[in-house]
């Protein structure tokens, strides 16, 4: 099947993910069964989804006069194998409990058509360790938070998922408006979630170590990280840096990377030699750095004018 053939998707787990993901797919022309064993669950998700179409109108994502279009594309049910009857593709986005994603899959393994792709929403556990009969058909499909406003989903896929079906769940995200990014293989936290771990546990080193108050430490970020991320990631910050900067950095800390160690050897030293993780085509620093600075400006002149430097 084609991305463009889908016609109907279901979402199992009406909470904070599976009512924003439920709403993607319909704002996108897409059926969507969005399935929880909880009524009060399924009333909260409708209610939900109308406070983020609402807010999306407000700043001119959406138009309110194709909420009831799009509200009539999502069934709300409670009953599972009825909401996977005819589904093309699933996304499973129940508690992260290892137990209930077990018994969620056996259920929809005997519910769903064989050729459905069934797609986990799971934001670090390794379910491909779990009980599957087609495993080829499984894949990590992760979200990230508010689905309807961030463009990221990472695509994961098992030792036995075949790669047409990592190849359709990338596509598909593509169709419906996201930025998929398809991993190499699998690790816990992906790329986002494991980034942000290690942002979260230098927080909490910083908060019950008493070194900053968690003001200080929100502002240190927005001040810093928060204008400069957007712009050249996590990764080309290295290259900003000066890799053989960071290699010294690195060997105060004890850690010696032959990644590092080689680029450094070889005079590929990040954006003033042109080269370094990333290849400049030869351009100057002088060059690069004013493409850099121009963005930093503008992005802290956007940041301001939004009031994004104080607390929500």
């Amino acid at each position: 099947m084609n991305p463009d053939d889908v016609r109907k998707v279901a979402v199992v787990g009406a909470g904070a993910m599976g009512h924003s993901i439920a709403l993607v797919f319909a704002k996108a022309g897409i059926e969507v069964a969005l399935f929880d064993t909880r009524e009060e669950a399924l009333a909260r998700a409708g209610e939900l989804i109308n406070g983020s179409l609402e807010v999306l109108a407000e700043l001119g994502k959406f138009s309110l006069d194709g909420r009831d279009d799009l509200m009539e594309r999502i069934e709300f049910s409670d009953d599972l194998e009825a909401s996977c009857r005819d589904a093309d593709f699933v996304v499973e986005a129940v508690p992260e409990v290892m137990e209930i994603k077990q018994e969620v899959f056996e259920r929809l393994e005997a519910s769903c058509p064989p050729e459905s792709i069934i797609a986990s929403n799971t934001s670090g556990l390794d379910i491909f360790t779990m009980r599957m009969q087609r495993p080829k058909r499984f894949v990590i499909a992760h979200w990230y938070a508010p689905p309807y406003i961030i463009p990221l989903v990472e695509v994961v896929g098992g030792p036995s998922t075949a790669p047409a079906v990592i190849e359709f769940t990338a596509g598909l995200m593509a169709r419906i408006g996201k930025k998929p990014i398809v991993m190499k293989k699998f690790t816990r936290g992906f790329i986002a979630n494991k980034i942000q771990n290690g942002i979260t546990m230098a927080v909490m080193e910083l908060l019950l170590g008493g070194f900053a108050g968690a003001e200080e430490i929100d502002r240190a970020v927005k001040y810093s990280l928060g204008i400069r991320l957007p712009i050249v990631g996590a990764v080309q910050t290295l290259d900003c840096t000066g890799l053989d900067v960071v290699l010294d950095i690195m060997k105060s800390y004890g850690v010696c990377p032959p990644m590092f160690e080689e680029k450094v050897e070889s005079g590929q030293l990040g954006i003033k030699t042109s080269k370094g993780i990333y290849d400049y085509g030869g351009r100057s620093e002088k060059e690069i750095l004013a493409k850099r600075d121009t963005m930093y400006l503008k992005m802290l002149d956007h940041l301001e004018e939004i009031g994004a430097f104080e607390p929500l």
